[in-house]
C-alpha cells in the first residue's frame, strides 16, 4: 500500500503547489539533473567514429546505466527516510519528492496560456504560447492549428507527464517514478531519428514506447470517463479510440489524443511540420479541424476531471490494499 499512498499524496501536493519557482532557482529540477547525466553519457559514449552497431550497443549501455543509477539513488533515499523518520513521516517526504516528477499543474498552466494568448493577443499571442509546449514550428500554424497543437499536447502529456509517472510510482514508489522519468527524458533528448541519435538513441526510443503502453491506455480511459461525467461525447471518444488510435505514428500518443478528439468533436493530429520536416500522420477523430480557444478551455476542463478520475482510482486501490 505504501507506493499507492505515496503516489496519491504526491498527486495532491503537485496539484496544489506544483514545483515552486523559488525552489527551481535554488535547486533547479530533478529532470534537469537527469538531463545533465544523459548529456554526459551522450558526449562520452556516442562517438561519430563508431559504427552504427557499436553506437546502438553503447546506447543500450547508457540507458541501463542511467535507469540503474536513478533507481539506486532513489531507493537509498527511500531506505534512509524510513530509517531516520519512520513510516508516516518518510511517506510524506517521499511524496513531496515524487511530486516534482509529476506535471499536472504545470501542464494546465502552459496550455491555459495558449488559450489566453489567442483570446487576448490573437494569432501572435497563441503562437508565442504554444511554442513553449510543442516541437513544431509555430510560424506554420494558423489559429486553428495553434488550438489543435495545444489540445494535442495536453492529451499526450497527460499520459506521459501525469498518468505514466503515477502508474510506475503506484507500482514501485519513488524509485519507479524516477526511473520512468529518466527513461522518458532520455527519449526526449536522444530518441530522435537524427544522424547523431539514429543508432545511439534507438534503445531509449523503443524502451519509452514500451513503458508508456499501459499509461496511454489508462489515460484514454480516464478521459473517456471524464467525458461521461462532464456530459461530453464519451461515445464519440470510444469510437475515436477504437477507430483511430492505432493510426498515429506513435504507438501511445494516439490513445489519449483520439479520446480527447472524440469527446470534443474535433480532429487532432494529422499532417504536421516539425522544423522543416513534414510528418504525415493519421487524423484522430472525425469532427471539426477548426479548433478554437474555447475548445482549449473545454479540453482543460476535461483534463482536470480526468486527473480527478485518476486520483480516485489510486485512492480506491490504496483503500482496497489497506482493507485486504
Amino acid at each position: 500500500m505504501a507506493p499507492l499512498l505515496t503516489t496519491l499524496v504526491a498527486l495532491l501536493v503537485e496539484a496544489a503547489l506544483g514545483y515552486p519557482d523559488w525552489l527551481f532557482r535554488i535547486l533547479s529540477h530533478p529532470v534537469v539533473w537527469i538531463g545533465a547525466l544523459i548529456g554526459w553519457l551522450d558526449r562520452r559514449l556516442n562517438l561519430a567514429a563508431l559504427s552504427d552497431r557499436h553506437r546502438r550497443l553503447r546506447g543500450i549501455i547508457a540507458l541501463v546505466f542511467l535507469i540503474g543509477v536513478v533507481f539506486l539513488v532513489c531507493t537509498l533515499i527511500q531506505i534512509a527516510a524510513l530509517i531516520w523518520f519512520g513510516r508516516v513521516v518518510a511517506m510524506v517526504i517521499l511524496a513531496i519528492l515524487a511530486s516534482s516528477l509529476l506535471a499536472q499543474r504545470s501542464l494546465y498552466i502552459h496550455v491555459a496560456a495558449v488559450a489566453e494568448g489567442l483570446e487576448q493577443r490573437g494569432l501572435a499571442g497563441g503562437r508565442a504560447a504554444v511554442s513553449q509546449i510543442v516541437g513544431r514550428n509555430p510560424a506554420n500554424l494558423d489559429k486553428a492549428g495553434v488550438a489543435r497543437a495545444a489540445i494535442e499536447s495536453l492529451a499526450e502529456n497527460f499520459s506521459d507527464g501525469v498518468v505514466a509517472p503515477a502508474f510506475w510510482g503506484a507500482l514501485l514508489g519513488l524509485p519507479g517514478m524516477a526511473a520512468y522519468k529518466a527513461a522518458n527524458t532520455a527519449d526526449s533528448m536522444i530518441g530522435h531519428r537524427t544522424p547523431r541519435h539514429q543508432a545511439f538513441g534507438w534503445a531509449a526510443a523503443r524502451f519509452d514506447d514500451v513503458i508508456n503502453l499501459p499509461a496511454s491506455r489508462l489515460a484514454a480511459l480516464f478521459i473517456l470517463v471524464a467525458a461521461a461525467l462532464r456530459r461530453e461525447d464519451w461515445r464519440g471518444a470510444a469510437r475515436a479510440i477504437r477507430r483511430d488510435a492505432g493510426h498515429h505514428r506513435s504507438p501511445n500518443a494516439g490513445w489519449p489524443e483520439a479520446a480527447m478528439a472524440g469527446a470534443l468533436g474535433l480532429r487532432l493530429a494529422g499532417p504536421r511540420v516539425y522544423g522543416e520536416t513534414r510528418v504525415e500522420d493519421g487524423w484522430m477523430g472525425n469532427g471539426r479541424a477548426e479548433a478554437t480557444a474555447a475548445d482549449i478551455r473545454r479540453a482543460l476542463g476535461l483534463y482536470r476531471l480526468a486527473c480527478g478520475v485518476e486520483l480516485a482510482v489510486i485512492a480506491l486501490a490504496a483503500s482496497v490494499s489497506y482493507f485486504r
